[in-house]
């Protein structure tokens, strides 16, 4: 079965068209042309702005021409996420889509269905003429998983709408009305060399396939941080063998919490055995730590490889490592206001040696602003104290809920009406554009929901079948009400 056999068949004929565009963060090109191209063919208007967001208007609905214009929001770009062992490259390939009895995956990558679910669903409103609604603005907005840069660079008067309907949550049935604030944090330092000594044997530890996921929504389910332990398990052998490391890469996006990470490291000839043994038993360790969140999947392991010509300055490579593993990671602290909600997190998202750099990200999460601001001090304070420079970029702020809502009520009640349960009320640990939304239209009225993803911004991510039926239905339904 393919997924344009699904329903409902607009939005999974849609998605399919946004499958075959490649749209990882800051490469939005042949996805803003598609946009437009597609608006063209089916006479739908359109325009861009200078940050490349992508707004199409629809009138409404003959007999509904006074309602409150509704802004439908998504966007454009995906996380680019895939197996160790997938070839594929994101700014050419397509997603190869499988249909998995109620879900929908992709062939070793991120799907996409954040936020392309979010994108079809508006263009199947835009498509679909039987349905009863207000004058609609469909908002494409672009860079949103690194830094929210169509919402930051979004101009007055591009929309006009008083409501917005943010079509970027992953459960169906939750309603969110405000989520946390964000800061990125980055860590440089010029990377220093010397000639590798001689007689060393040289080993790449690897630790791969673990789950990884959303920095946000899943960092408070106990899954390992490969890039902390790593440097865990190299601290612990630095003492006992007086490492050399050649090499250190893990991790990649901010939002994401990296799966994979894997260093080369020299030890003396005569101690491969016993440090071989030391890998099976840091292996046994790490499996029984975390064999409840992660399964079994994940490995640990270390393979020979040939000797390098260099390796990193002993001192600059331990303080390295030893920041890594002493680095904040993980939930920070619980909400006081909203139980069962992480307040504060920090996701160690990637080590990277690029252009002559050691550079290591860091990914701050809070809905408290000033416990965000306190956690990235932390970190640059971690790092500059080993010589690093630190800066601050991709600042976003939370978004407060407002219960007293009309799109809210509105919402409960198609709800109610349609499936009859009440649908949950709450705030993300996740970062939203709305919250920018808010500070450039003041008053604007705004909910979040969506169909139930799985596994966001990690290989596994998929999609419920029976969640988009429902989705769409409870979309139309509010639009209808709004009207």
């Amino acid at each position: 079965m393919k997924i344009t056999d699904l329903e409902p068949k607009l939005v999974w004929q849609c998605f399919d068209e946004i499958t075959r565009v490649p749209r990882p963060t800051h490469h939005l090109d042949k996805m803003k042309e598609f946009l437009v191209d597609w608006a063209d063919r089916h006479n739908i208007a359109v325009k861009v702005d200078a940050v490349g967001n992508v707004m199409m208007s629809k009138p409404a609905t003959p007999g509904h021409e006074n309602a409150p214009t509704v802004i439908l929001q998504g966007h454009q770009d995906m996380v680019a996420e895939k197996r160790g062992d997938k070839v594929h490259d994101f700014l050419t390939d397509p997603i190869t889509t499988i249909v998995d009895g109620d879900w929908v995956k992709a062939d070793g990558t991120t799907l996409g269905a954040d936020n392309g679910l979010g994108c079809a669903s508006a263009m199947a409103v835009l498509l679909d003429d039987s349905l009863v609604h207000g004058p609609i603005e469909c908002l494409y907005t672009v860079d949103e998983e690194q830094g929210l840069i169509g919402a930051n660079g979004l101009q007055p008067g591009f929309v006009t709408g008083s409501i917005l309907l943010n079509l970027d949550s992953e459960e169906h049935g939750s309603l969110v009305v405000g989520c946390a604030g964000g800061k990125v944090t980055t860590c440089r330092k010029p990377l220093c060399v010397k000639d590798a000594p001689a007689g060393r044997v040289y080993y790449k530890v690897h630790l791969n396939h673990m789950k990884g996921g959303h920095s946000g929504m899943e960092i408070n389910l106990g899954r390992g941080n490969a890039n902390q332990q790593l440097c865990r398990f190299l601290w612990e052998m630095w003492r006992k063998y007086d490492l050399r490391l050649a090499a250190i890469d893990g991790g990649g996006l901010a939002n994401a919490i990296p799966r994979e990470a894997w260093a080369v490291v020299g030890i003396e000839p005569d101690r491969s055995a016993e440090f071989e043994k030391d890998v099976e038993i840091f292996s046994d360790m790490i499996h029984a730590e975390f064999r409840l969140a992660e399964g079994d999947d994940f490995t640990f392991g270390a393979a020979v490889v040939a000797a390098p010509a260099e390796v990193i300055d002993p001192e600059d490579a331990l303080r390295l490592v030893s920041a890594v593993f002493s680095c904040p990671n993980g939930v920070q602290g619980m909400s006081n206001a909203v139980e069962g909600l992480v307040e504060t997190s920090c996701n160690l998202a990637s080590i990277k040696i690029k252009d002559g750099e050691i550079v290591v990200t860091v990914h701050q999460r809070s809905s408290v602003d000033s416990r965000r601001d306190e956690i990235a001090d932390r970190v640059r304070s971690l790092f500059e104290m080993i010589g690093y420079e630190v800066a601050f970029d991709d600042a976003y702020v939370g978004w407060a809920p407002n219960l007293d809502s009309r799109v809210l009520s509105v919402a409960e009640e198609s709800f109610q009406s349609l499936f009859g349960r009440k649908p949950k009320v709450e705030a993300l640990h996740a970062g939203l554009e709305c919250g920018l939304f808010l500070e450039k239209m003041p008053g604007l009225d705004m909910i979040s929901f969506g169909p139930t993803l799985k596994d966001i911004h990690s290989p596994g991510e998929k999609a419920n079948i029976p969640s988009v039926q429902e989705f769409w239905k409870f979309l139309c339904d509010i639009l209808r009400r709004l009207a």
